[in-house]
């Protein structure tokens, strides 16, 4: 039986704001989630709030992340739109956006959050 191949998808405008108009769910305190695609690899919009964050976790995949706002921060620097961001499988990192952000992020495997229980 041959397996169904998934219909592509495009997203218009998003480098000028056209995520505006899409819908946004609660992911974690302070950021919200819109699935662009859920299959491996995933693909979202995370809008964080002012001073939300997310905590330690290390990839199991490649994580891409293209800032679209404002400026999103990890251990390692401050990241302002534009900004690409590749992050190899075996790192780990926190995020926060001191005064919120909206990124284009691409999980290649989910990752595992350290000091918790559930995973992405």
């Amino acid at each position: 039986m041959d397996k169904a191949v998934p219909m592509p998808s495009h997203h218009v405008g998003l480098l000028d704001g056209g995520w505006r108009g899409l819908p946004f769910a609660p992911f974690r305190h302070g950021v919200e989630i819109c699935q662009l695609r859920a299959a491996d690899p995933a693909v979202a919009l995370l809008r964080y709030a002012p001073g939300a964050a997310v905590p330690r976790h290390a990839h199991t995949g490649l994580e891409t992340i293209l800032v679209l706002e404002g400026v999103q921060s990890d251990e390692r620097g401050h990241y302002p739109a534009g900004t690409l961001v590749l992050n190899p499988a075996g790192t780990e990192h926190s995020v926060w956006s001191e005064g919120g952000c909206v990124v284009l992020i691409q999980w290649e495997r989910p990752v595992r959050f350290l000091d918790e229980e559930d995973d992405l």
